[in-house]
């Protein structure tokens, strides 16, 4: 039997962090749509995040992208953060938005612009020292579109070349986590293109460099799960970046694709010691036509349902059934859990936090929406351009 108590005590202690970018403005390839009372700088979305985190009671930090989210003064900004009751979280390399970056960033074949690409990851480094944020994000939109555009070996040589030296860069208690994506903007051959190069080039780094693994970046059928159980035995998931898609593009909302798929990886990650260690949990979303706030807090909960379904699994019974070779019985096991509605039982968690059972019904009545919709008239809105 799976004991409530410890199921409660553990779902106590999740931390999910949200992206700063979430509740600025986003779109498509072709539109980047606007919203009244969307944040105008990092210090309105962290306003915003602080509303999410005291309505969940289990979104502490904030990611920042740079430069999205570039201020004069990030210690300053660390220091706001922590009057709103977070704390600033990873830290977000760009190196995809500069024309500079057409043929790639550190994978590009010219020696100045992989030195400019460089140094803006260094730069990144820099603004985790002065916010201490302990976790710098590498994605990169390097590739080639036509076979025979580059030379896919010497890209690889590059790209470690780079690596190596923001990796030697990193202090104490500092990580690198890498990662990786199937394909686009890269049509042909994508430089990080799934777990194992990542893991491959982190494996060459060193202790300090860990895979992220995007929820949405997979072909389709991917057994992910598999992925998270690997990189948690060999001691090398980093993290997540939550988010859905249905078929080639990714940030929707987490779990809105297919839950079933955020519970069987929550399990392994509960099966691998990976929620008790120093896994991150983290959004990676954009809001496009949906609200900005809303979207969030119903992810930070579905994130919730997952991993309460993760840890109500009667492991005890699993395992009997395996050894057995009770295939029924072990599938059985596992649907019992995902089928359990978990929601009155986050409802006591959070009423034992002293929050409300409900967040999105809280945060309705709270009146944030209606407020910010009125006080951020005027400046210009945030948001990733397109």
């Amino acid at each position: 039997m799976t004991d409530l108590a410890a199921v409660k005590a553990a779902l106590k202690t999740q931390a999910v962090e949200t992206p700063s970018w979430a509740y600025g403005n986003s779109g498509t390839r072709f539109k980047v749509f606007t919203r009244p009372g969307v944040p105008r700088d990092p210090h309105e979305k962290l306003a915003d995040a602080a509303q999410v985190h005291a309505l969940t009671g289990v979104a502490p930090t904030v990611a920042l992208h740079i430069p999205w989210d570039e201020v004069e003064d990030y210690a300053a900004l660390a220091k706001f953060a922590g009057e709103h009751g977070l704390r600033l979280g990873a830290i977000n390399s760009n190196t995809f938005q500069d024309d500079d970056y057409r043929l790639g960033s550190i994978c590009h074949p010219d020696a100045a612009v992989r030195r400019k690409a460089v140094g803006h990851l260094l730069e990144c480094v820099d603004i985790m020292d002065a916010t201490g944020s302990a976790d710098l994000k590498l994605w990169f939109a390097d590739g080639t579109n036509y076979p025979g555009q580059d030379d896919v070996r010497a890209r690889q040589d590059r790209l470690t070349e780079g690596l190596s030296e923001v990796y030697a860069r990193l202090g104490d208690g500092q990580r690198m986590l890498l990662e990786y994506k199937l394909f686009e903007p890269a049509f042909y051959t994508t430089d990080v293109p799934d777990w194992g190069t990542a893991y491959a080039h982190c494996l060459k780094l060193g202790p300090k460099a860990q895979v992220v693994v995007d929820t949405g970046h997979h072909a389709p059928g991917t057994n992910i799960e598999f992925i998270v159980a690997t990189l948690l035995r060999e001691g090398k998931l980093g993290g997540f970046d939550f988010n859905s898609r249905f078929y080639a593009d990714d940030d929707l909302m987490v779990g809105a694709a297919d839950p079933f798929q955020l519970f069987r990886i929550m399990y392994e990650v509960v099966r691998g010691g990976g929620f008790t260690s120093e896994v991150a949990f983290m959004l990676d979303q954009c809001h496009n036509i949906e609200a900005k706030i809303p979207a969030i807090i119903r992810s930070v909960m579905n994130v919730q349902e997952a991993t309460a379904k993760a840890l109500l699994v009667d492991r005890s019974a699993l395992a009997a059934a395996q050894v057995s070779g009770d295939v029924l019985g072990a599938n059985a096991v596992l649907m019992d859990a995902y089928n359990t509605d978990v929601r009155p039982l986050l409802g006591e968690v959070r009423e034992e936090m002293g929050l409300d059972a409900d967040p999105l019904a809280a945060y309705a009545r709270s009146g944030w929406a209606e407020r910010i919709v009125a006080e951020r008239v005027g400046g210009e809105q945030a948001g990733w351009g397109a």
